[in-house]
Order: structure tokens, then C-alpha cells, then sequence
């Protein structure tokens, strides 16, 4: 299914009536199945869904690693996984999972920061903050659904000058998931990477950049009390306002280069 679809609407410049095309972005609802059994759905849009399907089962902890999938099959509503899963974590995730912040409808169990499975983020790795902001400035431009709809969320995991993995759907949860599942599936490692995203900073996508282990995520918004209470916790360099020549830095300030 293509991602966009074009209809005819009336626009008005001033009083000036005119008939045109405009550009806009399909939102389906994806169900995902493990193992032959349905364990949710995701309002996303149609494009990159099997990443999206191996990156929010990692970032719940279902799927340990990419070696653990036999096979990912996909049409037009749906992804099917076969793999080697944590039973404990998807009952918990059946038991526990919350209504996400985030645009559309989706569940997780890595919500309360007493809650994430994951070890402390030891990476010694630094960044250039000069070089964030570049990115950040040529995120946009980046983003082909975007530039035509300006109607979907996006996440850019930078690897280095010349590989990156784009993430884009009307959820913003959904964009951290496809891009660090096309990551994944690459075989790239995440604790030498930085995450971009172009919303706020809520619980959810701390939470995720956590489970991968990804050492700094920045956002040209805000993050929420319990997104720095997460990232404080996990020792994850946070960081919002990128914009122009500035950044605030709210946790692990040590991984900025200035």
C-alpha cells in the first residue's frame, strides 16, 4: 500500500477560490503477530512495517536479537514474525502494557522507570555539538513524507557522516521503532550512535532509546519530568531545544563535545 494519496480540495488564497491537489498520508492500522498469535496493533503509517515490527518488539524486550527472527512476512495490514521471544515480557506486556502518549494507539510495559529491564547505558562515546546541530538543521530536509505532507513525525538514527536510517509515521513512538529497527536489521551496533526525533521528549521515547542502549537522544522540543527522571536513571545523555546554535542538556552532559 502507497504511503500517500492525492484529493482534490478547495484552497483559498485571500478571496481567491482555487480547486487543487494536495498530498496526504495514509494511517492504517498495523496488527502484529508473533509466533501465529496477535499480540497488538499499531496505528502507523504504511511504509518500513516490518522494521517497525522488529523495533518496537525489541524495544519491548520481546526479541532479544535480530538472530533470534526465522522469518518476518508482511501485506498490506499486517506483519508476521516468527521467533525465538520472551514469553515473560509479552504476558507482562499483555498484563501491564499503557496506553502510550504518543499520536495513535499503542501499548507498552517499559513505562515506569522501576519497570526497564535495561542495564545502565556505559558508552564512553562523545559527540561533537557542533556536529548535532548540523544534523539536526538537515533533518528535515531528509524526510521525504514530511517535505510532501508535513503530516508525520520523524527519527533519524545517525552512525556516522555517511549512514543514517530514517524513521517516519503519524506516531512519533512508531518513528523511533522504524528507524532503530532498520538499524537492527542492518546489523549496526546502537551504542555508537546518536537518535534524532522531531517531538517531545515523553517517557516512551527515552524508554526505547534505553532498551537499545543508544548513548544520546535529542529533540528540537522538550522532554517531560519523567523522560529526564528515565534518562538520569539510565545514565542516556537527553537533550532538547536543538535548534540553530543551541541545545539544552538535561543528563550526561559527558557524551557533548563542546
Amino acid at each position: 500500500m502507497e504511503a500517500l494519496f492525492t484529493t482534490e480540495i478547495v484552497k483559498f488564497k485571500g478571496d481567491e477560490r482555487l480547486v487543487c491537489e494536495d498530498t496526504l498520508v495514509r494511517e492504517i492500522k498495523l496488527e502484529i503477530f508473533v509466533n501465529e498469535t496477535k499480540i497488538g496493533a499499531l496505528m502507523a503509517t504504511p511504509i518500513d512495517e516490518k522494521a517497525l515490527a522488529v523495533g518496537y518488539l525489541m524495544s519491548e524486550n520481546i526479541i532479544a536479537s535480530v538472530k533470534d527472527i526465522k522469518s518476518i512476512e508482511q501485506d498490506d495490514m499486517s506483519v508476521r514474525i516468527e521467533a525465538k521471544i520472551d514469553e515473560a515480557n509479552l504476558a507482562k506486556l499483555n498484563a501491564e502494557g499503557v496506553v502510550i502518549s504518543g499520536c495513535g494507539r499503542a501499548h507498552t510495559a517499559n513505562i515506569d522507570p522501576e519497570a526497564i529491564k535495561a542495564s545502565q547505558i556505559t558508552s564512553k562515546i562523545k559527540f561533537n555539538k557542533n556536529q548535532i546541530l548540523k544534523q539536526m538543521s538537515e533533518f528535515y530536509t531528509q524526510c521525504e513524507l514530511y517535505e510532501k505532507t508535513g503530516c508525520v513525525h520523524t527519527a533519524k538514527l545517525f552512525v556516522d557522516e555517511n549512514t543514517f536510517f530514517i524513521g517516519e509515521d503519524i506516531a512519533q513512538h512508531n518513528t523511533i521503532d522504524k528507524a532503530l529497527g532498520k538499524a537492527r536489521l542492518a546489523g549496526v551496533n546502537l551504542q555508537d550512535c546518536f537518535l534524532m526525533v522531531s517531538g517531545r521528549l515523553s517517557s516512551e521515547m527515552v524508554a526505547k532509546a534505553v532498551m537499545h542502549k543508544i548513548p544520546v537522544l535529542i529533540s528540537r522540543t522538550a522532554p517531560t519530568c519523567l523522560g529526564v527522571m528515565i534518562a538520569r536513571k539510565f545514565n542516556l545523555t537527553l537533550c532538547g531545544f536543538a535548534r540553530g546554535d543551541k541545545i539544552n542538556i538535561y543528563s550526561g552532559e559527558e557524551r557533548i563535545d563542546v
